[in-house]
This record gives structure tokens, sequence and C-alpha cells, in this order.
């Protein structure tokens, strides 16, 4: 009894937030479109607030944020949304927006044709999105199996044999794919410049030598962290230490 209850009283607790967080999500619609854009980004952060994390809050958060001029949130909050969508055309384009708007113009390292083609083909779907096309091919393996196993014609056997085998072989391309894209998540810290100016030091200290400067909305990656540091690269392959409280990362969720 107790644990029908305990089940009722968690379903009840779903229905609710996601009554709740729709509700939002309207009233945050509505404000944007009216040009109440932060009315719009307190109704968003409330969604986040409630445990709801979705490539459209942070998209609609950046949108908001870009209106009211706030560039550094508004490219914090595109590539949030990049994460959970990788390959949304409009959040690459208002990001491209936004980028403009900041002052540091930081060049990418080039890329082997090898490294580029492989990212592009893996960079198609989310670690979680690979798994569930590997999970679908190994049902189809089963299903196509089953039926070689009880067809009669030889013809349909053979087709159904080597539909089978190439089912299994797209479910391990998948499951590759999927550890591959599981390993760069892992592997890459991002984070967003928020203090207007950083000062990028060679050492985790304040008397070390000051290598160079960046700008709030630059895109950096967190390579190490000490005390109140964090080691950051840039595209272009610089090295150096700034503090804490100047960056966001974008992996928080």
């Amino acid at each position: 009894m107790f644990k029908k209850l305990a089940t009722l009283i968690s379903l009840f607790s779903v229905l609710f937030c996601t009554a709740q967080n729709n509700k939002l999500f309207e009233q945050a619609t509505e404000a944007y479109n009216a040009g109440e854009y932060e009315q719009a980004v307190t109704y968003y952060n409330d969604i986040l607030s409630n445990g709801k994390h979705s490539a459209a809050v942070y998209y609609n958060l950046g949108n908001s944020y870009y209106k009211l001029n706030n560039i550094a949130e508004s490219i914090y909050f595109y590539e949030k949304a990049l994460l959970l969508s990788p390959n949304d055309t409009e959040i690459k384009t208002n990001l491209s927006y936004a980028q403009n708007m900041t002052i540091d113009a930081i060049d990418t390292m080039p890329e082997t044709g090898l490294s580029k083609l492989y990212k592009n083909i893996t960079g198609k779907l989310t670690f979680d999105q690979w798994a569930y096309v590997a999970i679908g091919f190994m049902l189809l393996f089963v299903l196509l199996y089953i039926y070689f196993y009880n067809s009669s014609y030889s013809t349909r056997k053979r087709w159904t044999f080597i539909g089978s085998l190439l089912a299994l072989f797209f479910c391990i391309i998948s499951v590759l794919f999927a550890f591959i894209q599981r390993n760069d998540f892992d592997k890459n810290q991002p984070a967003i410049i928020f203090a207007e100016e950083s000062i990028v030091k060679s050492e985790p200290n304040d008397s070390s030598e000051e290598v160079f400067l960046i700008h709030a909305g630059t895109k950096v990656n967190v390579l190490d962290q000490l005390n109140d540091w964090n080691k950051i690269r840039l595209s272009d392959g610089k090295t150096g230490w700034i503090q804490n409280n100047e960056l966001k990362l974008l992996k928080d969720f």
C-alpha cells in the first residue's frame, strides 16, 4: 500500500512540475514577444531552477540575453543549447551573430582532413543519440535473424542473413561513435569568459607574468584547476591561468 502511495505521489509531482514548466515557458514566450526580455529571462531561469534543462530553454535564454545586449550570457546559453542539440542551424546562426559582437577574434588551429572527417561524422549526433541508434540496429539485427531462421525460401534466407549482418555492423559502428563522442565530451571542459577583461597569467598566482588578455564572451577550454585558478586553452592553442570567478563552465547541468 505504501509503495503504491509513494508511486502515485511521485507521478503527481512529475505531472505537476511538467504543467508548471509548460506554463512558465508560455509566459516566457509571451514576455519575449512583448519585448519584456528581463521578465522572459526570469521565467526561463525559473524553469531551469525546477530542474528542466532543454535546448529550447537555453536557446530562448540566449535570444533574451542577446536582446538585452548581454553578449557573454547569450553566447553562454547558445553554447549550452548546442551541447544538447549540436546540429540545430538556428542555434548556430544566432551564436555566430553573438560571437561577432565580442572583442576577441581568435583563430582556430587547423585540423587534418582525417580529423575533420571523423568529427563531421561522429558530430552528427550526441553520444546518447548514437547509443539509441545502436539499440535500434541491434533490434533490427535480432528481427532479421529470427526471420532468417524461420524462413523456408533460400532467396529470402540469403537477403535476411545479409541484412542481419549489415544491421550488426552498423550497430557496432554506432557503439563506436557513441564511445568516441562520450570520450570527447568528457575530455573537453568548455567555458565562457564573463569578466569584461581577463588577464591570463603564466602561472596560477597574481605575481606571475601576464601572457595575454581576453574579454567577455570568449570560449575557452579548461585544462586544469588549482585553488582559485583555472588553466585554459584558446582555440588557437594559447594557454594560461585565470581566476575561477572570471568564467562559467558550460557543462554544469
